[in-house]
């Protein structure tokens, strides 16, 4: 179920260099406000470093999410856009079970990480202005609790609308394709007694 295979041309937003030239720019940005442009040697090397990390992390969670739900790579962002846009349902009956089983593992994940990924989100970005007020810098203090509030309340309100579009993208595409996963391609990885595709059958081994 390639991008190809569908049409889909991958938008460069969301190529490996696109996410990794985000990361950098986001990064630097943020250490050139708080820290000045006498460290910005180090603080590109660090961002470059970073962004590194934070690319092939990216791309091995698609790669992963892939193989799970049965799709392409590089169509998994644009699955995860049309979820949370509630956007327009794929015409293919296995590119709507693939979503299916996408919406399923985030939901997973976001019910066994719920407990302590936002106490420690909070803890990051309130500790780091508590250090600073700490030493003496009130003002990047105040700056850092300023980002740090904005950051976790824009968090918390996208978990919450991208929870709720994910159970609106699940039931119309339920209702309009009854709940069933017909074909191999539609359930690649699923043996004996698969079932709805919304239903626990429908994951793909090592889904979770």
């Amino acid at each position: 179920m390639g991008s190809q295979g569908h049409g889909q041309v991958q938008r460069w937003q969301d190529r490996w260099w696109a996410v990794g030239l985000l990361v950098l720019v986001v990064w630097v940005g943020i250490r050139l406000a708080f820290d000045g442009w006498s460290g910005w040697p180090g603080i590109l090397v660090g961002g470059i470093v970073y962004a590194g990390f934070m690319t092939w992390f990216v791309m091995r969670r698609r790669r992963r999410d892939a193989r799970a739900v049965g799709t392409d790579a590089a169509r998994v962002p644009e699955l995860e856009r049309r979820i949370a846009k509630n956007g327009e349902l794929p015409e293919d009956p296995a590119e709507q079970a693939a979503m299916i089983r996408l919406i399923r593992r985030r939901e997973e994940k976001l019910r066994r990480n719920r407990w302590w990924a936002f106490p420690l989100l909070a803890l990051v970005f309130f500790g780091i202005p508590v250090l600073w007020f700490a030493a003496g810098n009130v003002a990047a203090g105040l700056w850092g609790l300023a980002f740090g509030a904005a950051s976790f309340g824009w968090m918390v309100w996208f978990n919450r609308r991208f929870v709720r579009r994910m159970a609106g993208m699940r039931q119309r595409i339920e209702g309009v394709g009854g709940g069933l996963v017909t074909g191999p391609a539609a359930a690649p990885a699923a043996g004996p007694g698969t079932g709805p595709a919304g239903g626990a059958e429908g994951v793909a081994p090592g889904a979770r």
